[in-house]
């Protein structure tokens, strides 16, 4: 676990609470795109977007890094489509948390950043640890490990690698509301380049931090080019 904090032993305090939640999340997680290494790369981006002037509270930040997606594999799973991960692991968290003995406002804090750390959802974030965790997560599925990640989240669901679907006609029937963000009604017609149309390029302007606009701008350039290339290879263009 990588971090710029000022060693002591109030950093060895949280770094042994840090562990017995990451063993409590791991056992939780089992799906391939939402696994302990998301998780820590969530964690590590989270504290690398920390600006000097930003009051932060580290602590709240790092903890609901590590607790935001641990009802991901209780929502993947759930056949009726009930379930937000969000929603679900912010309860999940205020169990775990209140048997770490953590005070009840801090508790509420992380609550609020992983409810509101999911895209396709209703809750905004309105403090800068829940903005921190929204673009950290965001930025994750940019780049090469986004694309990597769409991938294997494909594969997941027996899924295709490409739909030349037009992208208003795939929201209108397959996003909740017909929305670009609504939630996915059949996860096997939902492929790596229509996520891509549908989500990854609009990104940026849902992000809160200038780090991480800067960081998504350079990461969606390179995802662009990669799925065009996919696109003329598939048609046999190159």
């Amino acid at each position: 676990m990588k971090s710029c904090i000022k060693r002591g032993n109030k950093l060895k305090n949280w770094e042994q609470k840090y562990r017995e939640i990451a063993v409590i999340v791991e056992k939780e997680l089992s799906c391939s795109a939402h696994d302990m290494d998301h998780v820590w790369r969530v964690y590590n981006l989270a504290h690398r977007l920390v600006g000097e002037k930003d009051r932060v509270d580290i602590d709240i930040l790092l903890i609901s890094a590590l607790l935001h997606d641990i009802a991901r594999v209780k929502e993947d799973s759930d056949s009726t489509g009930k379930i937000n991960h969000a929603v679900l692991g912010a309860e999940m968290a205020e169990d775990i948390l209140i048997g770490l003995g953590y005070p009840g406002e801090k508790i509420a804090k992380i609550k609020h950043c992983i409810i509101s750390h999911r895209y396709r959802a209703e809750h905004e974030p309105q403090t800068i640890e829940a903005k921190l965790l929204f673009d950290a997560d965001k930025l994750d599925v940019l780049g090469a490990v986004g694309v990597a990640r769409s991938f294997m989240f494909a594969g997941k669901y027996s899924g295709k690698m490409y739909s030349d679907v037009p992208v208003d006609r795939y929201i209108r029937e397959n996003l909740e509301g017909g929305k670009h963000n609504g939630k996915i009604k059949d996860i096997s017609r939902h492929t790596p380049n229509l996520e891509f149309e549908t989500k990854f390029v609009r990104i940026s302007e849902r992000l809160y931090t200038n780090a991480a606009k800067e960081i998504a701008r350079e990461r969606l350039e390179y995802m662009r080019g990669f799925f065009a290339r996919l696109e003329k290879e598939i048609s046999g263009m190159m």
